[in-house]
């Protein structure tokens, strides 16, 4: 596929690394900033065009006349959505895909029905904020991830003394919780992946993706380890885009402070939300934390547009007692801390993103796409079509598959049903499927699957 990818900032420069990590992809970026698109085509194999991303001109010399899809992620909503506009306007650019962070735009759907020739948005905040929600409706994962409109969620948590599973096997687990559908799709032992089978033994500090349905996930947490209680009291630190649609989503359900240091954005912030206290001053101040009693709250979340003052403030509240902290973190290399102990979830915003845009990429029909293990590996929904005679998997049992090694289908939603999945479970049309790749390489295998057209025969 041929991607033209406007702005090289930290979204656009992770999604051009994943797309060019996949040999069918042509990826070309445009930026303003010459010294930015020198040190990324000294990393990877894509091609860049200098200039503004929604002028004509620059847009042409990008080549949006022959490419499948422009994914517009400057860091302007103007921009990326005059960029689409130009391109579908000019040049016919088949698919246009646009992010846009203001809720003044996206709140007004008719703006995209007809008007800007924008085919998908993608609102990195959204996106994040979503994230931070269902770990603080779990408290003990450190993801969940959603598939098939909710039906079913894919979890990460860590094993701890208390699990009633560790120390053995995985086949017990149906013994534990007899009335609970799940399945353990992997495990992650000393950064090492396992795909797990019936014996394979569950051991302390692993980290153990299951997937199960909603209302199942609490009852399997408790087999990684003692649940934590209920979150009442957050802390937000930043009063950003994603710190101001955390707290409004949260207010009316949970105990919530909103700390900002710029006097003027934290009386904005403050006229913004109905039930949450907002603060001036700095997270990272001992002096405002102890004041709040941060040793009584629940979560601490800190989503400043600086990480490092995020990754400051979080430690400082964990040593001042708050039960868990949370750090919106976008180099990898700062991810470290969470392994360390220091800081229990880094949020990596550029890959929450990453999972979306990929979606939109994939060929069969891939709905739901999630990055996982800071990209190494990857989760998809994809939707099986067609009947024996056109689909590789329509109409077969899941152990007649060819799936690629290290490539498990983890579950199957078939209409309002969620199914774990066994050697025995035949794939029948229009079911959701979904997948688990231990290594994201795969991926075209799995994709061509889920192509329909070509005789399986």
């Amino acid at each position: 596929m041929k991607i033209l990818i406007l702005g090289a900032g930290q979204v656009g420069s992770t999604a051009a690394h994943s797309l060019v990590r996949e040999e069918a992809n042509e990826v070309t970026i445009v930026d303003h900033d010459p010294e930015v698109l020198r040190e990324l085509q000294d990393r990877l194999d894509v091609r860049t065009v200098v200039g503004h991303a929604a002028y004509p001109e620059v847009l042409e010399r990008a080549g949006a006349r022959e490419v499948d899809m422009i994914i517009a992620l400057t860091n302007s909503d103007e921009i990326n959505m005059t960029a689409c506009h130009v391109a579908y306007t000019l040049f016919r650019t088949p698919r246009r895909i646009a992010r846009i962070r203001a809720v003044e735009y996206t709140s007004r759907q008719a703006l995209f029905r007809g008007g800007l020739a924008v085919d998908f948005i993608i609102s990195p905040e959204a996106l994040v904020t979503e994230h931070i929600e269902e770990l603080i409706h779990f408290p003990g994962a450190l993801q969940v991830l959603e598939f098939a409109d909710g039906k079913v969620r894919l979890v990460a948590a860590r094993a701890h003394e208390g699990g009633a599973l560790i120390g053995h096997p995985v086949r017990e687990l149906s013994e534990h919780i007899p009335n609970v559908e799940c399945r353990v799709v992997a495990i992650y032992r000393g950064g090492q992946g396992i795909i797990p089978d019936g014996d394979t033994v569950v051991e302390e500090d692993d980290e153990v993706f299951f997937i199960a349905a909603r209302k199942d996930i609490r009852a399997v947490l408790s087999e990684m380890r003692k649940l934590d209680d209920p979150i009442r009291r957050v802390v937000i630190a930043g009063g950003g885009n994603v710190g101001v649609r955390l707290a409004k989503a949260l207010e009316d359900t949970n105990e919530v402070k909103l700390i900002e240091r710029n006097y003027d954005r934290a009386r904005a912030v403050s006229e913004k939300l109905d039930k949450a206290i907002v603060l001036h001053g700095d997270a990272a101040d001992e002096g405002l934390l102890l004041e709040e009693n941060i040793d009584s709250a629940d979560v601490f979340v800190s989503v400043t547009n600086s990480e490092e003052s995020n990754i400051l403030s979080a430690m400082l509240a964990k040593r001042l007692g708050a039960h868990k902290v949370m750090a919106l973190i976008n180099k990898p290399a700062y991810e470290e801390l969470v392994s360390a102990g220091t800081i229990d979830i880094a949020i990596p915003p550029q890959q929450i993103t990453l999972g979306t845009l990929l979606a939109h990429v994939r060929r069969g029909d891939v709905v739901k796409v999630h990055a996982l293990r800071r990209g190494a590996a990857e989760a998809i929904e994809a939707v099986a079509h067609g009947d024996g005679r056109e689909s590789r998997v329509v109409g077969r049992a899941i152990e007649d598959i060819q799936l690629p090694r290290g490539a498990t289908i983890s579950a199957v939603v078939r209409g309002d049903d969620v199914l774990m999945a066994h050697h025995d479970t035949v794939i029948e049309e229009d079911d959701h499927v979904i997948l688990f790749m231990s290594d994201r390489r795969q991926i075209d295998e799995v994709e061509c699957l889920f192509e329909v057209g070509v005789s399986s025969v």
